[in-house]
């Protein structure tokens, strides 16, 4: 019997200036590697940069169903428990599940100073998603049990990427594009998010940093009308922007560099940041959202 292969760690750390330091958080079935370009954005203001591999990623399908969402918030505390020793001020930003994982750090350690919440998802409600999706109170109920919490499905094109490049790369070869990352959901990882999303919801009146959250108006995934219920369930401070040039993928598709700008801002960068312009961003009403 052949010995299990070990996950490569697949984290990354920057220095910045010594003093401020963001705590980029993957998505589930992501990898550190996404982080990068949103990174990049953020180092150019100052900030260092820690994007932990997540409990459970980086390996196949069957790791990631070894864990919950319990463990995915245990790594990333541990991971900000040794980062909060190494600078000043910690902030925290990731993508979909990652900035869930943000917020529930928040309302447990109220030291972190913010947080960026990425493509917010409380259901699988976008336009593009397949039909086994939608279904998300069945999913919770059944998504668990033995015989179907293995089953998976693949994201369909345009796999959260309004990019063409970054499309046609992600449908050759997504390791190519984010090297540890998983091209198949489990549905018991997906049933694990839903529960790590409703706990979210449930300790969000305790998050008293300032909380952007950035959410695309044609998100392929989550309808931006999660974005408005996780503003609604805020304690805190926050702002929902609306992308106008992307899909699910903010943090890596066309305006990366417009997210890690606004990021940037929330989080105290010291350097000119591009103003919001209605080409690009919008604070929408919540009553667009529904229509």
């Amino acid at each position: 019997m052949g010995r299990r292969a070990k996950v490569k760690d697949r984290s990354f750390r920057v220095r910045g200036d010594g003093r401020r330091g963001v705590l980029l958080l993957h998505g589930l079935t992501g990898a550190p590697g996404e982080m990068k370009a949103l990174g990049r954005v953020l180092h150019r203001q100052g900030f260092g940069l820690y994007a932990p591999l997540l409990a459970g990623h980086g390996g196949t399908e069957a790791d990631l169903l070894k864990t919950g969402w319990r463990d995915w918030v245990a790594s990333a505390r541990a991971a900000y428990l040794d980062y909060a020793r190494e600078v000043d001020e910690v902030y925290v930003a990731g993508i979909c599940a990652g900035g869930a994982i943000g917020l529930a750090l928040c309302a447990e350690f109220p030291q972190i100073r913010g947080a960026a919440v990425y493509s917010m998802l409380f259901e699988y409600d976008g336009w593009n998603m397949p039909p086994i999706t939608m279904g998300a109170r069945v999913i919770q109920i059944v998504a668990n049990l033995p015989l179907i919490r293995r089953l998976s499905f693949t994201q369909p094109h345009p796999y959260g990427l309004k990019d063409v490049r970054l499309r046609d790369l992600a449908a050759r070869a997504l390791q190519s594009m984010i090297p540890g990352a998983l091209d198949r959901m489990p549905l018991g990882a997906m049933h694990q998010l839903y529960r790590l999303a409703r706990h979210v919801e449930q300790v969000a009146p305790q998050v008293t940093a300032p909380v952007l959250i950035v959410h695309a108006r044609e998100d392929d995934m989550a309808n931006p009308r999660n974005a408005y219920r996780l503003r609604d369930a805020l304690g805190g401070p926050n702002e929902v922007v609306l992308l106008e040039d992307s899909y699910h993928m903010v943090h890596v598709d066309k305006e990366h560099v417009h997210v890690g700008e606004l990021t940037a801002r929330l989080f105290g960068a010291t350097a000119p940041v591009a103003p919001t312009t209605p080409a690009t961003a919008s604070v929408a009403p919540r009553e667009a959202i529904d229509a």
